[in-house]
C-alpha cells in the first residue's frame, strides 16, 4: 500500500503553522522541532526520513494486493480466503513472493483416503495474481481473486 504524502512545500507550511500554534499557546518550539512533530504526525521516523518519502513521486502500488489485506481464491484448486504476511517483488520481474495466512486450513490432497492440510503458504505470483507453476494437470498452484 503506497502511502500518499503532501509536498515538502506543505509539511514545511504544516511545521509553520504548528509552531505558531504552539507560541500563541505559550509553549513555543523550535521550527526544527516543529518539523520533527510534523514528521511523527505523518507516521515517520524524523523529519529527513518524511523529506525523502515526499520528494518521491506518489506513484501508485505496483500490485493491486499489499500485506496484510484480505484476499481469496483457490490453491491447489481449492478454495480459500486469508490474510497476506508477506509480499516481495523479485528484482523486477513483474513476479511476487507472497506468504498467506488461511483463515481455515486447505486440504492440499485429492485422495479421500488421505488428507494433508495447510494454512500458511508461500508461493511466487504474477501481477494478476497467478502462480505459474502448475499442478500436472495444468492448473495454477495459486490464483487470486483481484
Amino acid at each position: 500500500m503506497t502511502t500518499l504524502y503532501p509536498s515538502i512545500d506543505d509539511l514545511k507550511a504544516q511545521a509553520k503553522r504548528l509552531r505558531q500554534a504552539m507560541t500563541d499557546r505559550g509553549t513555543p518550539v523550535s521550527h526544527s522541532a516543529a518539523l520533527e512533530l510534523v514528521a511523527q504526525q505523518h507516521g515517520a521516523r524524523d523529519w529527513n526520513t518524511l523529506s525523502a518519502l515526499a520528494a518521491k513521486p506518489n506513484t501508485p502500488p505496483a500490485s493491486r494486493i499489499s500485506v496484510g489485506a484480505e484476499v481469496q481464491g483457490r490453491y491447489l484448486d481449492q478454495t480459500f480466503t486469508g490474510k497476506v504476511l508477506a509480499l516481495q517483488e523479485l528484482s523486477g520481474s513483474g513476479q511476487y513472493k507472497i506468504t498467506i495466512h488461511f483463515d481455515e486450513p486447505v486440504d492440499v490432497v485429492t485422495f479421500e483416503s488421505f488428507s494433508a492440510f495447510r494454512q500458511r503458504i508461500n508461493a511466487q505470483i504474477d501481477e494478476n495474481g497467478i502462480s505459474p507453476r502448475k499442478t500436472s494437470n495444468g492448473v495454477p498452484h495459486l490464483v487470486l481473486d483481484l
